[in-house]
C-alpha cells in the first residue's frame, strides 16, 4: 500500500484548500444521478474532482465541471434489456464481481501519478475500495439508497443468502470475491467489504430507510435529496384544460412493461380533467399501446422533476431516486415496484401515509383508479406530504453532503 501524497487538502481556518477528490460509480442512472448535485458543488468550492464511469455518462459527468475517467464495463448498460441481469440473486451479484476484477487494472491505469486526497464511491463501486486501499487515503459511500442498519444481517442478508451459499455457484462466487480482495492487500470478508463501509453519506431522505432508529449515525450521515434545479433536462407545461396531471414513469431500468402501460391509459384516459404523462422507456414502442386519446401524452423519456412539480399523482416504481423526488415535491404516490429496494420503498411510502402500494400483478385500471381517486382528494395525505417536505429541506442536501466530505479532507 502507497502512501497518499496530501499536499492538497490542509485546513486554513474553517475550509480546506482545494483537494483532488476522486468519485467512482458505475453506468446506471439510478446510481450516477444522485451523485451529480454533489460532485457540481465540491468542484464550485475549487476541488479538482475526477469521476471515473464509463462513457455512457461521460458528458453528463462533465456537465458538472468534474474530469471523466473512462474505463471500459462489462456491466449491462442504460440502453440494454433488464432481462440482461437475470433473475436470480447470484445472476445479480456476478455481474458486479466480474466487473469490478476487470476494471481494476484500467483504473490504476488511469490514476497513475494521479492518486487523489479523498476517494468518493457508489456503493456498486468494489474497485473504489480496493483503490483507496492501495493509495492509503479516505473513502466515504455516497449511498443512492437505504442503508444496513444494526441486525440486517440477521433479519436480511443471510435468509437470502441461505440457498445460494449452499450451491457451487455460491461458494465459488465467495471464493473468488476472497481471493480478489486479498490479492490487493484486503483480508475483510467479502460481505462487510461490500455492505458496511468505514464513512458513508446516505443520499436519501431519512423516512425512506428502514429501521432508521438502528443505523450507526456514527458511519452514516443521512442528508437527503441532492437534486438541483434540473433546467438542464428541459421543461414541462402542464396543458390549460388539465385539472390533473398524473405521470406514469418505471424508471430508466425496469421499463418493458407494455401491458401496465395499456392499464394506465384505461385507467386514466377517459377520467373527465385528468391528463396522462406516460414515460414508456426505451424498450417500449408507444405504438404497442395502440389508440390514445388526446389528454394521454406518451414519451420515451420526461424531465421528471418538472413535471413532478406540476402533477397531481406519481405512479412510480418507487425506485430511491423517484421515491424522494415524489416525496420533496410533495406529490401523492402509488408505488408499483419492480425489482431490488424497490419493494420495500412502497411498503415505506405507504406506511408515511403518502402512498399505496400496489403489486405488479394486481395493479389494473379499475385499482389504479380506485387508489388514485382516494389519494388525490384526501387532506391527510396532503397534510403528511407536507410535513415530510418540510422535514427533508432541513436534512441538508448537497450543501451538507459537501461539508461533511470537506469535514473528512480536514482530518486527514
Amino acid at each position: 500500500m502507497t502512501t497518499s501524497r496530501m499536499t492538497t487538502s490542509r485546513m486554513t481556518g474553517t475550509h480546506t484548500t482545494p483537494a483532488h477528490i476522486a468519485m467512482f460509480s458505475i453506468a446506471a442512472h439510478g446510481h450516477v444521478n444522485p451523485s451529480l448535485e454533489v460532485i457540481r458543488e465540491l468542484v464550485a468550492r475549487g476541488h479538482r474532482v475526477t469521476y471515473a464511469i464509463p462513457p455512457a455518462f461521460a458528458d453528463k459527468v462533465a456537465e458538472t465541471g468534474a474530469r471523466p475517467v473512462l474505463y471500459t464495463s462489462t456491466l449491462p448498460g442504460p440502453d440494454d434489456d433488464p432481462e440482461a441481469w437475470g433473475t436470480t440473486l447470484l445472476d445479480n451479484v456476478e455481474p458486479f464481481l466480474a466487473d469490478a476484477i476487470q476494471a481494476l487494472p484500467q483504473l490504476i491505469k488511469g490514476y497513475e501519478g494521479d492518486a487523489p486526497d479523498l476517494v468518493l464511491h457508489d456503493i456498486a463501486s468494489y474497485p473504489a475500495r480496493v483503490l483507496a486501499h492501495r493509495w492509503g487515503v479516505p473513502a466515504i459511500s455516497l449511498s443512492p439508497n437505504l442503508v444496513a442498519w444494526d441486525g440486517y444481517e440477521e433479519e436480511v442478508a443471510e435468509p437470502m443468502w441461505a440457498e445460494p451459499r449452499q450451491t457451487e455457484r455460491g461458494q465459488a462466487y465467495y471464493a473468488r470475491f476472497e481471493g480478489w480482495l486479498k490479492e490487493n492487500g484486503i483480508t475483510q470478508h467479502p460481505d462487510p467489504f461490500a455492505g458496511r463501509p468505514a464513512r458513508s453519506l446516505v443520499l436519501i431522505p431519512k423516512v425512506l430507510q428502514p429501521n432508521a432508529d438502528r443505523v450507526d449515525e456514527r458511519v452514516h450521515t443521512f442528508v437527503g435529496a441532492c437534486q438541483g434545479d434540473r433546467s438542464a433536462q428541459g421543461d414541462w407545461q402542464r396543458p390549460a384544460d388539465a385539472e390533473k396531471v398524473v405521470l406514469v414513469s418505471l424508471g430508466s431500468a425496469f421499463t418493458k412493461q407494455p401491458e401496465f402501460y395499456r392499464e394506465c391509459v384505461r385507467a386514466f384516459a377517459d377520467l373527465p380533467g385528468w391528463h396522462l404523462v406516460l414515460q414508456v422507456g426505451r424498450h417500449v414502442d408507444g405504438r404497442e399501446l395502440g389508440p390514445v386519446p388526446a389528454n394521454v401524452e406518451v414519451r420515451s423519456w420526461v424531465p421528471q422533476l418538472a413535471v413532478l412539480r406540476q402533477a397531481d399523482l406519481f405512479v412510480t416504481h418507487a425506485g430511491a431516486g423517484g421515491s424522494q423526488e415524489g416525496l420533496a415535491t410533495a406529490t401523492p404516490m402509488i408505488a408499483v415496484p419492480q425489482a431490488v429496494d424497490q419493494f420495500g420503498n412502497a411498503d415505506m411510502l405507504q406506511g408515511l401515509g403518502v402512498a399505496r402500494h400496489l403489486p405488479m400483478e394486481e395493479a389494473t385500471a379499475q385499482a389504479l383508479r380506485a387508489a388514485a381517486l382516494a389519494l388525490v382528494d384526501d387532506p391527510e395525505v396532503a397534510r403528511r406530504l407536507t410535513e415530510v417536505q418540510a422535514g427533508m429541506a432541513e436534512e441538508g442536501g448537497t450543501r451538507r453532503a459537501a461539508d461533511l466530505i470537506e469535514a473528512e479532507l480536514s482530518g486527514v
